[in-house]
């Protein structure tokens, strides 16, 4: 067996790479990357099945990297571990991961003997490993719990990226309609609406729907910035 540890940070990677001997006495050879580009090439080059990688990295991130690996060899089991357990990052996952794929996300502030465990799990085991925080993200951007359904996320990105309504209609084929209603369900999961008693032009409904966002952590860079360039090839297209 070979492990592949995608991290940009020495000490991480250095933890990393002990976490794995520890865990996987059958583990015959650890590589390391320093970034997700490298670590796609490192994936490409030597059809590693096995991978540990980190999510928010400076060049390329987690996200990107595994859809990469994923759309080359669907079947390649890989451990996510991050600081974040944002829902941007969670779903972000959520929407790449191959039908049938053993995967996991595993926070940096696990114990060692949980890593070990998901490590083992997921490698050897092919069982898919899910830190409790993050399963409880997945299952409200399920739409449990006053989550968000994917066609109001979606709704949610696209105001983000400052699209008008009639513009989100065109790109998601919907009529304008539809896009106002998902946008009332959208204020009104995030709480977002003008108060009894208050002056009706106190918020921009929209721009505060997107900062409400942010500090929920529904959104975050990484997710603008892979929606961006979605948007500019649309645009392309058009």
């Amino acid at each position: 067996m070979k492990i592949l540890i995608v991290e940009d940070d020495p000490l991480h990677r250095a933890y990393l790479h002990e976490a794995v001997r520890a865990a996987l006495p059958e583990c015959d050879s650890v590589t390391e990357a320093e970034h997700g580009t490298q670590g796609e090439e490192l994936a490409r080059q030597y059809g590693f099945e096995n991978i540990v990688l980190d999510l928010q990295m400076a060049v390329r991130n987690g996200i990107e990297a595994a859809r990469t690996i994923w759309k080359e060899r669907p079947e390649t089991r890989i451990l996510f571990w991050s600081n974040y357990s944002d829902e941007a990052y969670v779903r972000g996952v959520s929407r790449i991961v191959p039908d049938g794929a053993a995967y996991g996300y595993v926070l940096k502030s696990a114990s060692d003997e949980r890593l070990k465990l998901a490590l083992r799990s997921i490698f050897i085991e092919s069982q898919c490993v899910i830190d409790r925080e993050v399963r409880g993200l997945q299952q409200r951007s399920l739409g449990q719990a006053r989550g968000f359904t994917d066609a109001e996320y979606e709704i949610l990105v696209d105001i983000a990226l400052g699209l008008t309504d009639r513009a989100i209609a065109r790109r998601r084929h919907l009529s304008l309609r539809s896009v106002q209603n998902r946008l009332q369900q959208l204020y009104d999961k995030l709480e977002v609406y003008h108060l009894p008693g208050q002056e009706e032009g106190r918020f921009n409904l929209r721009s505060r729907a997107v900062t409400v966002a942010m500090l929920r952590k529904l959104l975050n860079y990484s997710a603008l910035e892979k929606a961006e360039s979605e948007l500019q090839e649309w645009l392309g297209r058009g």
